[in-house]
Protein backbone atom coordinates (compact mmCIF):
# COMPACT_ATOMS: atom_id res chain seq x y z
CA UNK A 1 0.00 0.00 0.00
CA UNK A 2 1.25 3.45 -0.91
CA UNK A 3 0.00 6.86 0.21
CA UNK A 4 0.89 10.01 -1.73
CA UNK A 5 0.16 13.43 -0.23
CA UNK A 6 -1.05 15.72 -3.01
CA UNK A 7 -2.66 18.53 -1.05
CA UNK A 8 -3.05 19.90 2.47
CA UNK A 9 0.59 18.91 3.05
CA UNK A 10 2.28 21.64 5.12
CA UNK A 11 -0.72 23.87 4.35
CA UNK A 12 -4.46 23.86 5.05
CA UNK A 13 -5.96 23.84 1.57
CA UNK A 14 -6.38 21.55 -1.41
CA UNK A 15 -6.89 18.31 0.53
CA UNK A 16 -5.94 15.32 -1.68
CA UNK A 17 -4.45 12.02 -0.50
CA UNK A 18 -3.96 9.12 -2.89
CA UNK A 19 -4.05 5.53 -1.57
CA UNK A 20 -2.84 2.79 -3.94
CA UNK A 21 -3.24 -0.92 -3.23
CA UNK A 22 -3.63 -4.02 -5.42
CA UNK A 23 -3.86 -1.82 -8.50
CA UNK A 24 -6.75 0.21 -7.00
CA UNK A 25 -6.25 4.00 -6.84
CA UNK A 26 -8.39 5.65 -4.18
CA UNK A 27 -8.46 9.42 -3.66
CA UNK A 28 -9.35 10.80 -0.25
CA UNK A 29 -10.83 14.28 -0.86
CA UNK A 30 -10.24 16.43 -3.93
CA UNK A 31 -10.15 20.00 -2.69
CA UNK A 32 -9.52 23.47 -4.05
CA UNK A 33 -6.28 25.26 -3.20
CA UNK A 34 -7.09 28.65 -1.64
CA UNK A 35 -4.63 31.54 -1.47
CA UNK A 36 -3.33 34.32 -3.71
CA UNK A 37 -5.35 34.37 -6.92
CA UNK A 38 -2.44 33.70 -9.26
CA UNK A 39 -1.08 30.82 -7.14
CA UNK A 40 -4.55 29.37 -6.59
CA UNK A 41 -5.40 29.41 -10.29
CA UNK A 42 -2.16 27.63 -11.16
CA UNK A 43 -2.77 24.96 -8.51
CA UNK A 44 -6.44 24.42 -9.35
CA UNK A 45 -6.30 24.39 -13.14
CA UNK A 46 -4.36 21.11 -13.22
CA UNK A 47 -4.34 17.92 -11.16
CA UNK A 48 -1.15 16.23 -9.90
CA UNK A 49 -2.25 12.86 -11.36
CA UNK A 50 -4.11 11.40 -14.32
CA UNK A 51 -7.82 11.64 -13.45
CA UNK A 52 -8.65 8.65 -15.66
CA UNK A 53 -6.57 6.34 -13.44
CA UNK A 54 -8.53 7.10 -10.23
CA UNK A 55 -10.99 4.29 -9.38
CA UNK A 56 -12.96 5.98 -6.58
CA UNK A 57 -13.08 9.02 -4.32
CA UNK A 58 -14.12 9.24 -0.68
CA UNK A 59 -15.11 12.77 0.32
CA UNK A 60 -14.93 13.69 4.01
CA UNK A 61 -17.08 16.83 3.83
CA UNK A 62 -18.35 19.62 1.63
CA UNK A 63 -15.98 22.52 2.36
CA UNK A 64 -14.42 23.82 -0.84
CA UNK A 65 -10.86 22.99 0.25
CA UNK A 66 -11.95 19.34 0.37
CA UNK A 67 -14.41 19.04 -2.55
CA UNK A 68 -13.65 22.01 -4.82
CA UNK A 69 -11.59 20.17 -7.44
CA UNK A 70 -14.05 17.32 -7.96
CA UNK A 71 -15.48 18.90 -11.16
CA UNK A 72 -11.92 19.27 -12.47
CA UNK A 73 -11.39 15.58 -11.73
CA UNK A 74 -14.57 14.60 -13.61
CA UNK A 75 -13.85 17.06 -16.42
CA UNK A 76 -10.49 15.33 -16.91
CA UNK A 77 -11.96 11.85 -17.22
CA UNK A 78 -12.71 10.42 -13.76
CA UNK A 79 -15.70 8.10 -14.18
CA UNK A 80 -15.95 6.41 -10.77
CA UNK A 81 -18.09 7.00 -7.68
CA UNK A 82 -17.63 9.80 -5.17
CA UNK A 83 -18.59 8.36 -1.78
CA UNK A 84 -19.91 10.72 0.91
CA UNK A 85 -22.70 11.10 3.48
CA UNK A 86 -26.19 12.24 2.35
CA UNK A 87 -25.84 15.80 3.77
CA UNK A 88 -22.43 16.12 2.13
CA UNK A 89 -23.85 15.14 -1.26
CA UNK A 90 -26.59 17.77 -1.01
CA UNK A 91 -24.33 20.50 0.26
CA UNK A 92 -21.30 19.77 -1.94
CA UNK A 93 -23.43 20.20 -5.05
CA UNK A 94 -24.44 23.68 -3.85
CA UNK A 95 -20.88 24.57 -2.83
CA UNK A 96 -19.57 23.53 -6.24
CA UNK A 97 -22.31 25.37 -8.15
CA UNK A 98 -21.47 28.46 -6.14
CA UNK A 99 -17.79 27.99 -6.88
CA UNK A 100 -18.57 27.81 -10.61
CA UNK A 101 -20.67 30.99 -10.37
CA UNK A 102 -18.00 32.85 -8.39
CA UNK A 103 -15.38 31.85 -10.94
CA UNK A 104 -17.62 33.09 -13.75
CA UNK A 105 -18.47 36.44 -12.16
CA UNK A 106 -14.98 37.07 -10.78
CA UNK A 107 -13.52 36.40 -14.21
CA UNK A 108 -16.01 38.77 -15.82
CA UNK A 109 -15.30 41.48 -13.23
CA UNK A 110 -11.52 41.00 -13.42
CA UNK A 111 -11.52 40.98 -17.21
CA UNK A 112 -13.65 44.14 -17.38
CA UNK A 113 -11.03 45.94 -15.24
CA UNK A 114 -8.04 44.33 -16.91
CA UNK A 115 -4.75 46.21 -16.41
CA UNK A 116 -2.75 46.84 -19.59
CA UNK A 117 -0.73 43.82 -20.63
CA UNK A 118 -2.72 41.34 -18.48
CA UNK A 119 -4.34 38.32 -20.15
CA UNK A 120 -8.05 37.58 -19.55
CA UNK A 121 -8.74 34.71 -17.16
CA UNK A 122 -11.24 31.86 -17.60
CA UNK A 123 -13.28 29.78 -15.11
CA UNK A 124 -11.75 26.42 -14.24
CA UNK A 125 -15.14 24.70 -14.52
CA UNK A 126 -18.78 25.60 -15.09
CA UNK A 127 -22.22 24.54 -13.85
CA UNK A 128 -22.51 21.70 -16.36
CA UNK A 129 -19.28 20.22 -15.01
CA UNK A 130 -20.72 20.44 -11.49
CA UNK A 131 -23.99 18.74 -12.38
CA UNK A 132 -22.11 15.92 -14.07
CA UNK A 133 -19.99 15.56 -10.91
CA UNK A 134 -23.07 15.48 -8.66
CA UNK A 135 -24.43 12.52 -10.63
CA UNK A 136 -21.38 10.53 -9.50
CA UNK A 137 -22.07 10.99 -5.78
CA UNK A 138 -22.80 7.73 -3.94
CA UNK A 139 -24.13 8.28 -0.43
CA UNK A 140 -23.63 6.25 2.73
CA UNK A 141 -24.53 7.05 6.33
CA UNK A 142 -22.36 6.98 9.43
CA UNK A 143 -21.74 3.41 10.59
CA UNK A 144 -23.41 4.33 13.90
CA UNK A 145 -26.61 5.05 11.93
CA UNK A 146 -26.49 2.40 9.20
CA UNK A 147 -24.44 -0.42 10.74
CA UNK A 148 -23.02 -1.38 7.34
CA UNK A 149 -19.56 -1.20 5.79
CA UNK A 150 -19.30 0.32 2.30
CA UNK A 151 -17.55 -1.97 -0.18
CA UNK A 152 -15.26 -0.55 -2.88
CA UNK A 153 -13.95 -3.85 -4.26
CA UNK A 154 -13.08 -7.33 -3.00
CA UNK A 155 -10.06 -5.98 -1.10
CA UNK A 156 -11.29 -2.61 0.21
CA UNK A 157 -14.19 -1.58 2.39
CA UNK A 158 -14.69 1.44 4.64
CA UNK A 159 -17.00 3.07 7.15
CA UNK A 160 -17.86 6.66 7.99
CA UNK A 161 -17.51 8.02 11.53
CA UNK A 162 -19.02 11.36 12.60
CA UNK A 163 -16.20 13.96 12.54
CA UNK A 164 -18.32 16.65 14.24
CA UNK A 165 -16.87 19.40 12.01
CA UNK A 166 -19.81 20.46 9.81
CA UNK A 167 -23.11 18.86 8.85
CA UNK A 168 -22.35 15.46 7.31
CA UNK A 169 -18.60 15.60 7.91
CA UNK A 170 -16.91 12.24 8.30
CA UNK A 171 -13.75 10.50 9.34
CA UNK A 172 -12.88 7.43 7.28
CA UNK A 173 -11.75 4.01 8.40
CA UNK A 174 -10.36 1.89 5.55
CA UNK A 175 -9.98 -1.88 5.83
CA UNK A 176 -7.62 -3.15 3.12
CA UNK A 177 -6.70 -6.76 2.30
CA UNK A 178 -3.20 -6.96 0.91
CA UNK A 179 -0.86 -9.94 0.54
CA UNK A 180 -3.08 -12.07 2.74
CA UNK A 181 -3.14 -9.48 5.54
CA UNK A 182 -5.85 -7.06 6.68
CA UNK A 183 -4.60 -3.52 7.24
CA UNK A 184 -6.55 -0.61 8.75
CA UNK A 185 -5.91 2.98 7.76
CA UNK A 186 -7.86 6.01 8.99
CA UNK A 187 -8.22 9.57 7.75
CA UNK A 188 -9.64 12.00 10.30
CA UNK A 189 -10.90 14.53 7.79
CA UNK A 190 -11.44 17.82 9.61
CA UNK A 191 -12.27 17.21 13.27
CA UNK A 192 -14.82 19.23 15.21
CA UNK A 193 -15.15 20.11 18.87
CA UNK A 194 -17.20 18.93 21.80
CA UNK A 195 -18.96 22.23 22.56
CA UNK A 196 -20.03 23.46 19.12
CA UNK A 197 -23.71 24.29 18.65
CA UNK A 198 -25.97 22.16 16.45
CA UNK A 199 -23.70 19.13 15.82
CA UNK A 200 -22.52 16.21 17.94
CA UNK A 201 -18.92 15.77 19.09
CA UNK A 202 -16.51 13.69 16.94
CA UNK A 203 -16.85 9.94 17.27
CA UNK A 204 -13.92 7.77 18.34
CA UNK A 205 -12.78 5.06 15.92
CA UNK A 206 -13.13 1.74 17.76
CA UNK A 207 -11.13 -0.54 15.44
CA UNK A 208 -7.43 -1.15 15.93
CA UNK A 209 -5.83 1.31 13.51
CA UNK A 210 -2.03 1.35 13.05
CA UNK A 211 -1.96 4.28 10.57
CA UNK A 212 -3.77 7.60 10.87
CA UNK A 213 -3.77 10.65 8.60
CA UNK A 214 -4.88 13.47 10.90
CA UNK A 215 -5.52 17.14 10.46
CA UNK A 216 -3.82 19.49 12.92
CA UNK A 217 -4.95 22.94 11.81
CA UNK A 218 -4.74 24.16 15.40
CA UNK A 219 -1.88 21.96 16.51
CA UNK A 220 -0.29 24.80 18.46
CA UNK A 221 -3.37 26.46 19.93
CA UNK A 222 -5.91 25.99 22.68
CA UNK A 223 -9.36 27.43 22.00
CA UNK A 224 -11.11 29.66 24.48
CA UNK A 225 -14.26 28.06 25.95
CA UNK A 226 -17.30 28.23 23.69
CA UNK A 227 -19.20 29.74 26.62
CA UNK A 228 -17.40 33.04 25.93
CA UNK A 229 -18.63 33.33 22.35
CA UNK A 230 -22.12 34.59 23.17
CA UNK A 231 -20.73 37.26 25.53
CA UNK A 232 -18.22 38.46 22.92
CA UNK A 233 -20.86 38.68 20.20
CA UNK A 234 -23.16 40.46 22.63
CA UNK A 235 -20.45 43.05 23.38
CA UNK A 236 -19.66 43.62 19.68
CA UNK A 237 -23.34 44.11 18.77
CA UNK A 238 -23.94 46.52 21.66
CA UNK A 239 -20.88 48.59 20.65
CA UNK A 240 -21.99 48.59 17.02
CA UNK A 241 -25.42 49.91 17.98
CA UNK A 242 -23.85 52.67 20.10
CA UNK A 243 -21.25 53.71 17.48
CA UNK A 244 -23.56 53.23 14.46
CA UNK A 245 -21.15 50.65 13.10
CA UNK A 246 -21.58 48.10 10.39
CA UNK A 247 -20.37 44.63 11.34
CA UNK A 248 -18.93 42.86 8.30
CA UNK A 249 -18.56 39.11 8.81
CA UNK A 250 -16.72 36.90 6.29
CA UNK A 251 -18.14 33.45 7.01
CA UNK A 252 -18.22 30.08 5.35
CA UNK A 253 -21.70 29.55 3.95
CA UNK A 254 -21.55 26.06 5.38
CA UNK A 255 -21.20 25.64 9.14
CA UNK A 256 -20.09 29.06 10.33
CA UNK A 257 -23.09 30.89 8.90
CA UNK A 258 -25.56 28.49 10.54
CA UNK A 259 -23.69 28.66 13.87
CA UNK A 260 -23.77 32.47 13.86
CA UNK A 261 -27.49 32.48 13.04
CA UNK A 262 -28.08 29.99 15.85
CA UNK A 263 -26.17 32.05 18.44
CA UNK A 264 -27.67 35.38 17.32
CA UNK A 265 -31.15 33.81 17.47
CA UNK A 266 -30.53 32.60 21.00
CA UNK A 267 -29.20 36.03 22.11
CA UNK A 268 -32.14 37.77 20.46
CA UNK A 269 -34.60 35.36 22.07
CA UNK A 270 -33.06 36.10 25.47
CA UNK A 271 -33.13 39.87 24.71
CA UNK A 272 -29.38 40.12 25.35
CA UNK A 273 -28.62 42.11 22.19
CA UNK A 274 -30.28 45.25 20.80
CA UNK A 275 -32.51 44.95 17.79
CA UNK A 276 -30.18 45.28 14.82
CA UNK A 277 -30.88 44.18 11.25
CA UNK A 278 -28.98 40.97 10.42
CA UNK A 279 -28.45 40.23 6.74
CA UNK A 280 -27.33 36.87 5.40
CA UNK A 281 -25.97 38.10 2.07
CA UNK A 282 -25.33 34.69 0.66
CA UNK A 283 -27.72 32.83 -1.63
CA UNK A 284 -25.52 29.81 -0.95
CA UNK A 285 -25.83 30.28 2.82
CA UNK A 286 -29.60 30.52 2.42
CA UNK A 287 -29.75 27.36 0.29
CA UNK A 288 -27.53 25.39 2.67
CA UNK A 289 -29.46 26.54 5.72
CA UNK A 290 -32.62 25.10 4.13
CA UNK A 291 -30.88 21.69 4.06
CA UNK A 292 -30.24 21.60 7.82
CA UNK A 293 -33.83 20.88 8.94
CA UNK A 294 -33.85 17.78 6.69
CA UNK A 295 -31.04 16.22 8.73
CA UNK A 296 -31.95 16.84 12.37
CA UNK A 297 -30.88 13.26 13.17
CA UNK A 298 -27.32 14.61 12.88
CA UNK A 299 -27.95 17.30 15.56
CA UNK A 300 -26.91 17.28 19.21
CA UNK A 301 -28.99 17.54 22.38
CA UNK A 302 -28.33 21.27 22.70
CA UNK A 303 -30.29 21.90 19.52
CA UNK A 304 -33.22 19.85 20.77
CA UNK A 305 -33.18 21.66 24.10
CA UNK A 306 -32.92 25.17 22.61
CA UNK A 307 -35.26 24.82 19.63
CA UNK A 308 -36.16 21.31 18.43
CA UNK A 309 -38.24 20.16 21.39
CA UNK A 310 -40.05 23.52 21.39
CA UNK A 311 -40.86 23.23 17.67
CA UNK A 312 -39.08 26.53 16.93
CA UNK A 313 -37.08 27.07 13.75
CA UNK A 314 -33.47 27.68 14.77
CA UNK A 315 -32.62 29.51 11.55
CA UNK A 316 -35.37 32.13 11.19
CA UNK A 317 -36.31 34.94 13.59
CA UNK A 318 -37.35 38.61 13.70
CA UNK A 319 -34.64 40.91 12.38
CA UNK A 320 -32.95 38.24 10.27
CA UNK A 321 -33.19 38.66 6.50
CA UNK A 322 -31.74 36.51 3.75
CA UNK A 323 -30.47 38.61 0.82
CA UNK A 324 -30.81 36.91 -2.54
CA UNK A 325 -30.50 39.36 -5.44
CA UNK A 326 -27.42 41.36 -6.44
CA UNK A 327 -29.54 44.53 -6.30
CA UNK A 328 -30.49 43.84 -2.66
CA UNK A 329 -26.84 43.19 -1.84
CA UNK A 330 -25.74 46.47 -3.42
CA UNK A 331 -28.47 48.37 -1.57
CA UNK A 332 -26.82 47.52 1.75
CA UNK A 333 -23.96 49.85 0.85
CA UNK A 334 -26.43 52.76 0.84
CA UNK A 335 -27.60 52.16 4.41
CA UNK A 336 -26.16 54.46 7.08
CA UNK A 337 -27.75 52.76 10.08
CA UNK A 338 -25.88 49.99 11.95
CA UNK A 339 -26.39 46.41 10.85
CA UNK A 340 -24.70 43.02 10.64
CA UNK A 341 -23.95 41.43 7.28
CA UNK A 342 -22.71 37.84 7.05
CA UNK A 343 -21.40 36.84 3.63
CA UNK A 344 -19.05 34.36 1.97
CA UNK A 345 -16.32 33.45 1.62
CA UNK A 346 -14.93 32.57 5.04
CA UNK A 347 -11.38 33.64 4.15
CA UNK A 348 -12.61 36.66 2.13
CA UNK A 349 -11.27 35.19 -1.08
CA UNK A 350 -14.34 35.59 -3.28
CA UNK A 351 -18.06 36.32 -3.41
CA UNK A 352 -20.13 39.19 -2.05
CA UNK A 353 -17.99 39.74 1.05
CA UNK A 354 -15.35 41.39 -1.15
CA UNK A 355 -17.79 44.11 -2.20
CA UNK A 356 -18.83 44.75 1.42
CA UNK A 357 -15.19 44.97 2.48
CA UNK A 358 -14.14 47.38 -0.25
CA UNK A 359 -17.09 49.65 0.56
CA UNK A 360 -16.70 49.58 4.36
CA UNK A 361 -13.04 49.04 5.27
CA UNK A 362 -12.27 52.75 5.13
CA UNK A 363 -14.58 53.66 8.05
CA UNK A 364 -12.87 53.47 11.48
CA UNK A 365 -16.24 52.88 13.17
CA UNK A 366 -16.95 49.70 11.22
CA UNK A 367 -16.02 46.25 12.49
CA UNK A 368 -14.73 43.27 10.51
CA UNK A 369 -15.50 40.14 12.53
CA UNK A 370 -13.20 37.21 11.71
CA UNK A 371 -14.77 33.95 12.84
CA UNK A 372 -12.39 31.21 11.73
CA UNK A 373 -8.97 30.15 10.51
CA UNK A 374 -7.43 32.33 7.79
CA UNK A 375 -4.85 30.62 5.60
CA UNK A 376 -1.61 32.31 4.60
CA UNK A 377 -1.99 34.59 1.59
CA UNK A 378 -5.75 35.05 1.94
CA UNK A 379 -7.40 38.44 2.29
CA UNK A 380 -8.77 37.41 5.68
CA UNK A 381 -5.24 36.67 6.92
CA UNK A 382 -4.06 40.10 5.73
CA UNK A 383 -6.86 41.77 7.66
CA UNK A 384 -5.91 39.81 10.78
CA UNK A 385 -2.29 40.89 10.38
CA UNK A 386 -3.26 44.56 10.09
CA UNK A 387 -1.94 44.98 6.56
CA UNK A 388 -3.02 48.20 4.84
CA UNK A 389 -3.69 49.00 2.11
CA UNK A 390 -5.05 45.70 0.86
CA UNK A 391 -5.86 44.78 -2.70
CA UNK A 392 -9.41 43.84 -3.72
CA UNK A 393 -10.22 43.21 -7.38
CA UNK A 394 -6.84 44.65 -8.33
CA UNK A 395 -7.27 47.96 -6.48
CA UNK A 396 -5.83 49.14 -3.16
CA UNK A 397 -8.11 50.00 -0.21
CA UNK A 398 -7.09 51.43 3.15
CA UNK A 399 -8.06 49.09 5.99
CA UNK A 400 -9.16 51.42 8.79
CA UNK A 401 -12.04 49.38 10.20
CA UNK A 402 -11.52 47.58 13.50
CA UNK A 403 -10.86 43.84 13.28
CA UNK A 404 -12.37 41.55 15.92
CA UNK A 405 -11.89 37.80 16.15
CA UNK A 406 -13.94 34.85 17.35
CA UNK A 407 -11.39 32.04 17.41
CA UNK A 408 -13.57 30.29 19.99
CA UNK A 409 -16.05 29.51 17.23
CA UNK A 410 -13.57 27.45 15.23
CA UNK A 411 -15.06 24.22 13.93
CA UNK A 412 -11.63 22.57 14.21
CA UNK A 413 -10.39 20.69 17.25
CA UNK A 414 -7.67 22.49 19.21
CA UNK A 415 -4.41 21.00 20.45
CA UNK A 416 -6.03 19.14 23.34
CA UNK A 417 -8.83 17.82 21.14
CA UNK A 418 -6.33 16.55 18.57
CA UNK A 419 -4.15 14.95 21.24
CA UNK A 420 -7.14 13.16 22.78
CA UNK A 421 -8.28 11.95 19.37
CA UNK A 422 -4.87 10.41 18.60
CA UNK A 423 -4.55 9.03 22.12
CA UNK A 424 -7.86 7.15 21.78
CA UNK A 425 -6.96 5.35 18.53
CA UNK A 426 -6.24 1.73 19.47
CA UNK A 427 -3.00 0.25 18.20
CA UNK A 428 -1.84 3.49 16.56
CA UNK A 429 1.76 3.23 15.36
CA UNK A 430 2.22 5.83 12.63
CA UNK A 431 0.71 9.31 12.50
CA UNK A 432 0.80 11.58 9.44
CA UNK A 433 0.01 15.22 10.19
CA UNK A 434 -1.82 17.00 7.38
CA UNK A 435 -4.01 20.07 6.90
CA UNK A 436 -1.74 22.39 8.89
CA UNK A 437 0.80 25.09 8.22
CA UNK A 438 4.39 24.12 9.15
CA UNK A 439 4.46 25.98 12.48
CA UNK A 440 1.28 24.33 13.75
CA UNK A 441 2.29 20.89 12.49
CA UNK A 442 5.76 21.09 14.07
CA UNK A 443 4.33 22.18 17.42
CA UNK A 444 1.88 19.28 17.44
CA UNK A 445 4.56 16.83 16.33
CA UNK A 446 6.68 17.88 19.32
CA UNK A 447 3.71 17.46 21.66
CA UNK A 448 2.90 13.98 20.33
CA UNK A 449 6.51 12.89 20.65
CA UNK A 450 6.46 14.08 24.26
CA UNK A 451 3.07 12.65 25.26
CA UNK A 452 2.97 9.55 23.04
CA UNK A 453 6.63 8.69 22.43
CA UNK A 454 5.79 5.23 20.99
CA UNK A 455 4.32 6.84 17.86
CA UNK A 456 6.17 7.59 14.66
CA UNK A 457 5.05 11.09 13.62
CA UNK A 458 5.57 12.39 10.07
CA UNK A 459 4.80 15.78 8.54
CA UNK A 460 4.68 14.90 4.82
CA UNK A 461 5.76 17.20 2.02
CA UNK A 462 3.61 17.87 -1.03
CA UNK A 463 4.06 14.98 -3.47
CA UNK A 464 5.72 12.71 -0.89
CA UNK A 465 4.89 9.01 -1.14
CA UNK A 466 5.07 6.50 1.71
CA UNK A 467 5.01 2.70 1.42
CA UNK A 468 3.17 0.89 4.23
Amino acid sequence: MKITFLGAAKNVTGSKHLVETNGFRLLLDCGFYQGRRRDANQQNETLPFDAKTINAVILTHAHLDHCGSLPTLVKNGFAGKIHCTPPTAEIARLILLDSANIQKFDCEYFNSHLPPGEKPIKPIYDQDDVEKTARQFETGRYFSMAGDWIVLDKNIRFKFYDAGHILGSASILLEIKENGLVKNLAFSGDLGRDELPILRAPETIVEKTPVLLMECTYGNRLHEPMARVAAKIQDIVIRAKKNKSKIIVPAFSLGRTQELIYILHRLSQQKLIPLLPIYIDSPLGDAITKIFPRHTDYFDQEFWRDFGNRDISAFTFNGLKYIRSVAESKSLNLKNSPFIVIAGSGMAEGGRILHHLKNNLGNVNNIVLITGFQAQGTLGRKLLEGISPIKIFGKNYDARAKVATLNELSAHADQNGLLNYARNIKGLEKLFLVHAEPLQAAAFQNLIQEKLPRLSVVIPNFGQSVEL
